[in-house]
C-alpha cells in the first residue's frame, strides 16, 4: 500500500496567514491519520521578497499550534534539500529534458512583443493569452539563438490546444473538474533570467518527493490544469489534488493576507491558546459531527478526511474563537495557565524573575481567582493589575466609586471591617474560612450583604467585579487589605 505523503510548501515572503495555517493543518491532520509522512518545503524561488527571518517565523508558529513534520529544511529527510532554492539544478535538468522531448519549448519573444500583443487583445477585448508564435520555431534554430545568448524562456506546450482538448480530474473536495486547453495557454516555465516558475517547480518537487496528496486552497484550483499536463509530460501520475474553499471575513469577502489581523502571528500575541486556534481552524470547513465544537488534536487526527471538507466559504467569526479560547483556557492544567501567561505579566511590569518560584503560592491563586473571567492570556494582567496598584492611592472604577458613595454608611462599614480583620486570628484569616467570616461579621452588626461586600470590592480592588473577595484578602495578605480598607474610608469622609 502506498504511503500518503502530504506537503505544505509556504513562501517565505511574510507573514503566515491564518488561511495558509489552517491548510498546513489539514494537511498534517490527513497524513497522520492514515500513518503517512507530513512533509514541510520552503518555496524560496523568490529572491527579492525571500527571507530566512520569514521562514524561521512560520516555523515557529506551526510549532507553536502543535503541527510537527517529519521531513523539512530543518530536519532534512530522504529528497532532501527542502528548500527550493536549493533544488535549482534538478528543476533545470527536467526543463532541458521536456525541451529536447519537444514537450517545451524555447521562446525568444521581448517584453516589447508581448506588450504589443497584449495591447491588440485588450483593444479586441480577447482573452490575454500568450499567441504560441514560438511554438513552431524549428528546434536547431532555437538552440542556435539560444547558444548564442539570445534572451529567451522555456514555455511549456500544451497540446490539444485547438482540436478540444481537455484535462479532467476527480477533485477530493469539488468533485470532477474540467479544464478546456483551448484555455490554457503556453505557460513559462523558466524566466528569461533562468529562475523556474512556481508552476514548473511545485510540479518537479512535488514528484521527486513522492507527493500523493495535494491540499491546497481554492485559489490554486486555475494551476491545475497546467501541473497535471506537467506531470503527463513527465511520464508521472498526478496526485489526488483537493481544493479547500475560501477563508471569509465577516463581510463575507475574502480575507487578505495584507490585513494585520489574518497573520497567524496575531493570535499568539493576543493570548488565544494554540489548542483553541487549531480547533477553530478546523471548523473553517470542517465539523467533528456536527453537533461537537471543541475538540481535541487527537479526535481531529482520528476522524479528519479531507473528503468531508465542505466546498463553500466559511466566515471566520473572531467572537468563536474568542469563546474557544476561553473554553481551553478554563480546562487546561492551572500550571500551564500560568506559564502561558507569564510573558503577558512580565510585559505588564507585574512579574519579574524567579516571581514565579518565589511566590508560587500567590501566583497560583492569582490566576485562578480570575481565570473563569478571561477568555485570553493577554487579558489576565488587566485583571490582576489591582493586585500591585498603590495601595493609598488605589484607582476606582467610576462607576463603583459612584456605587459605593450612594450608600450612606459605606464610610462606618469600611472602618468596622478595617478593626474587624486587622484583629481576627491568623487561623481564621484563611481562603477556606473567610467567606463565612465576613458573612458573619455582616450578621453580627445587622448589616445586609450586599451593602458590605460592594464597598468592599471597591475598597479592595477598585472595580465593581472581580475575583472572590476571599481571594482577594487572602492575596492582598492582612496588611495590604485593612491598608485599603482605612484609605477608603478617608476618601470617603473627605468629600
Amino acid at each position: 500500500m502506498t504511503t500518503v505523503r502530504t506537503r505544505f510548501a509556504p513562501s517565505p515572503t511574510g507573514a503566515l496567514h491564518i488561511g495558509g495555517a489552517r491548510t498546513a493543518l489539514f494537511n498534517w491532520a490527513f497524513a497522520r491519520g492514515r500513518g503517512g509522512r507530513f512533509v514541510l518545503r520552503v518555496e524560496d524561488t523568490d529572491p527579492e521578497r525571500s527571507k530566512r527571518e520569514y521562514e524561521d517565523a512560520i516555523l515557529d508558529g506551526f510549532r507553536w499550534l502543535g503541527i510537527d513534520w517529519d521531513e523539512g529544511p530543518d530536519v532534512g529527510g530522504p529528497f532532501a534539500p527542502y528548500r527550493q532554492s536549493e533544488r535549482a539544478g534538478r528543476h533545470l535538468e527536467r526543463a532541458h529534458e521536456l525541451v529536447a522531448k519537444g514537450l517545451a519549448y524555447r521562446c525568444f519573444a521581448t517584453a516589447e512583443e508581448l506588450g504589443e500583443l497584449r495591447a491588440g487583445q485588450e483593444a479586441r477585448k480577447e482573452t490575454l493569452r500568450y499567441d504560441g508564435r514560438y511554438r513552431t520555431l524549428d528546434a536547431a534554430e532555437a538552440e542556435r539563438r539560444a547558444a548564442a545568448g539570445e534572451a529567451h524562456t522555456i514555455r511549456f506546450r500544451v497540446p490539444d490546444q485547438d482540436s478540444g482538448g481537455e484535462t479532467v480530474f476527480d477533485d477530493s473536495i469539488r468533485g470532477r473538474v474540467r479544464f478546456s486547453h483551448a484555455e490554457v495557454e503556453d505557460w513559462i516555465m523558466v524566466r528569461t533570467d533562468g529562475s523556474p516558475t512556481y508552476n514548473f517547480v511545485c510540479v518537479c518537487d512535488d514528484a521527486d518527493m513522492q507527493i500523493t496528496h495535494v491540499v491546497r486552497g481554492e485559489e490554486h484550483l486555475v494551476n491545475t490544469p497546467k501541473q497535471i499536463l506537467l506531470f503527463r509530460a513527465l511520464g508521472l501520475e498526478p496526485p489526488v489534488y483537493a481544493h479547500l474553499p475560501l477563508i471569509l471575513g465577516t463581510d463575507g469577502k475574502k480575507m487578505s493576507k495584507r490585513t494585520g489581523d489574518t497573520a497567524l502571528e496575531a493570535y499568539r500575541v493576543a493570548g488565544h491558546p494554540p489548542e483553541a486556534v487549531v480547533n477553530f481552524l478546523c471548523l473553517q470547513g470542517w465539523a467533528l459531527d456536527g453537533e461537537r465544537e471543541v475538540f481535541d488534536r487527537s479526535e481531529l487526527v482520528e476522524h479528519f478526511d479531507v473528503k468531508d471538507v465542505s466546498k463553500g466559504g466559511s466566515i471566520f467569526d473572531p467572537d468563536k474563537l474568542a469563546w474557544l479560547s476561553g473554553e481551553y483556557l478554563r480546562a487546561e492544567p492551572l500550571e500551564q495557565t500560568l506559564e502561558r501567561a507569564a510573558p503577558f505579566l512580565a510585559a505588564a511590569g507585574l512579574l519579574v524573575d524567579g516571581d514565579l518560584e518565589e511566590r508560587a503560592d500567590f501566583w497560583r491563586l492569582a490566576i485562578e481567582s480570575i481565570r473563569e473571567r478571561v477568555r485570553l492570556y493577554a487579558e489576565i494582567p488587566a485583571k490582576l493589575a489591582f493586585l500591585f496598584a498603590p495601595d493609598s492611592v488605589l484607582p476606582w472604577d467610576a462607576g463603583a466609586e459612584a456605587k459605593t458613595r450612594a450608600n450612606a454608611g459605606a464610610a462606618d462599614v469600611l472602618e468596622g471591617l478595617a478593626s474587624f480583620l486587622a484583629d481576627l486570628p491568623d487561623e481564621r484569616f484563611r481562603r477556606a474560612t473567610l467567606a463565612d467570616e465576613l458573612k458573619q461579621w455582616c450578621a453580627s452588626q445587622g448589616h445586609k450583604l450586599g451593602a458590605v461586600f460592594q464597598p468592599l470590592r471597591t475598597a479592595l480592588t477598585g472595580e465593581p467585579g472581580g475575583p472572590e473577595l476571599a481571594d482577594v484578602l487572602v492575596l492582598l495578605g492582612r496588611g495590604r487589605s485593612v491598608a485599603r480598607l482605612t484609605a477608603a474610608v478617608g476618601r470617603l469622609r473627605a468629600s
